[in-house]
């Protein structure tokens, strides 16, 4: 091997072992180092640009499909950086969608591609706006310890923004912050999560948007949240032979797992555990 790739290959994977996880090291548990808000929403800021070079700027188009905070690695600067590409699927944007069979996780599902399988780079965009709520609020997308208007985390978003109560969700750990940009991240979130796809703003767009460069347009369409499904929803639904198989997580003591094993190489674990980092 040439001695200047070899060196390249061993730097790039020391990189990536001194990189933590968003949630499991920064968000929420015993071990978190709390973040102040400049640098939840210059992650934020990062991981739009990020989708947005994937979707847009990239030679080839691609669909990451497994936007979670889970798979946000932050680096020693706590640069974000987008990981686990075992699920991306490349996009012809010449198509409307893709139709294929539904592998992600749970809570980060787009309904079009969890209840229909159409997949496209607004899926991405659905589950980016969950990680933003996420990193707003410093708590998972599902918590069913919580009151139960509560436990799912974009229900109880729309509800607060539909109250005219939105910046009640900024975590309460934070004792200083630009309400503004709470404000501005939380109405890009919600317009990232609307039901309809058309509906959700570009990847550059979002950048925009963040960046103050253009106004947080309005949010008009409410997503139908898709809550903890049992198994039995999800091999009706999605795959009918998936009751043959053998290597699927229980989601009785899951919410989040991949729905395709054949298609995923992630092992699934329950929700809590990745948040938490249990």
């Amino acid at each position: 091997m040439d001695a200047a790739l070899k060196d390249t290959i061993v730097s790039s994977c020391m990189s990536i072992l001194r990189t933590r996880v968003l949630t499991k090291h920064y968000l929420t548990g015993e071990r978190s180092l709390k973040l102040d808000w400049s640098k939840r929403y210059a992650i934020c800021m990062g991981v739009a640009r990020g989708l947005a070079y994937l979707h847009e700027e990239s030679r080839l188009r691609i669909v990451h499909r497994d936007v979670k905070a889970s798979n946000i690695l932050l680096d020693s600067d706590l640069i974000p950086k987008i990981s686990d590409f075992g699920l991306a699927k490349l996009y012809d944007d010449k198509k409307t969608h893709i139709s294929t069979r539904v592998a992600g996780t749970f809570g980060y599902l787009a309904p079009e591609y969890a209840m229909r399988g159409h997949l496209t780079e607004k899926a991405d965009i659905f589950a980016f706006g969950v990680v933003a709520l996420e990193v707003v609020s410093g708590r998972p997308n599902s918590d069913p310890s919580l009151e139960k208007e509560m436990i799912y985390l974009l229900e109880w978003a729309w509800h607060l923004h539909e109250n005219n109560r939105a910046i009640e969700l900024i975590d309460n750990r934070l004792s200083e912050f630009n309400e503004e940009e709470v404000r501005r991240l939380i109405g890009v979130a919600l317009l990232c999560t609307q039901t309809s796809p058309t509906l959700r703003p570009s990847m550059s767009r979002v950048v925009a948007m963040l960046s103050g460069d253009i106004e947080v347009s309005s949010v008009t369409s409410r997503p139908r949240y898709i809550p903890d499904w049992t198994f039995d929803d999800i091999s009706s639904i999605i795959c009918e032979d998936v009751s043959s198989r053998t290597d699927y997580y229980n989601s009785s003591a899951s919410t989040s797992m991949p729905i395709d094993a054949e298609e995923s190489h992630i092992i699934a674990k329950p929700i809590l555990h990745q948040i938490i980092g249990g």
